[in-house]
């Protein structure tokens, strides 16, 4: 048992006490968001701002590029997704929960190849590609810049995107020894499990009120 907090706790004794509430706060402020997405609430997107925008300075600091650029862009897409929830015509949302287009999965897929080849640049060009979780930083990257999208675009599909992401995420994580990060993915596979039920309900539903 003792190895087991060793393993999770160790990590933090070099961090300051400022990093490790500052990390525990982007966790709480993450849960909330993707809770607040799985019940398709606009709540969503300032919880999220303020868990992304907490991240970006923690994994800047750690020089962990890939996940510095999830976090990035996830809070440019909330912008962005804030934004394409709130219009509305006559009191009804203009972008309710849908399926995605044939012109939307074609973007999906150059947004994915993208994100590959920008990554991969990027950890290149800065030295990264030393160790092997720079692969599987660049592939999660690429996979969560499609999720956000989808999510900032209200598609189901998000959730799928999510759920493979956040999967990979929680052994890399841990190995990289931010434990509770590790355990909020853990958090997030089960929410995104549940919210992707939850938008097919209603997105069914709504279909049968047409």
């Amino acid at each position: 048992m003792n190895l087991i907090f060793d393993f999770f706790l160790a990590p933090y004794q070099s961090y300051s006490g400022l990093d490790i509430f500052l990390e525990g706060a982007a966790v709480c402020t993450g849960l909330l968001s993707v809770w607040l997405a799985k019940q398709n609430k606009l709540g969503v997107y300032p919880s999220g701002m303020v868990s992304t925008a907490i991240y970006v300075y923690l994994l800047l600091k750690a020089g962990l590029l890939g996940d510095f650029l999830i976090n990035a862009y996830y809070f440019a897409m909330s912008v962005y997704g804030w934004i394409f929830w709130t219009r509305q015509k006559e009191g009804k949302s203009l972008n309710p929960i849908d399926k995605m287009n044939g012109t939307e999965k074609q973007w999906s897929f150059y947004l994915f190849v993208l994100s590959l080849l920008f990554v991969g640049g990027v950890y290149a060009v800065f030295g990264k590609w030393s160790s092997w979780t720079a692969l599987i930083d660049t592939f999660t990257t690429a996979v969560f810049f499609v999720g956000m999208w989808l999510m900032a675009r209200r598609k189901i599909a998000h959730w799928i995107f999510w759920i493979v992401g956040d999967l990979i995420s929680i052994p890399l994580y841990l190995y990289k020894g931010l434990a509770l990060t590790s355990f909020q993915y853990l958090i997030f596979t089960l929410i995104a499990i549940f919210g992707y039920s939850q938008w097919k309900r209603i997105y069914n539903n709504s279909l049968q009120t047409v």
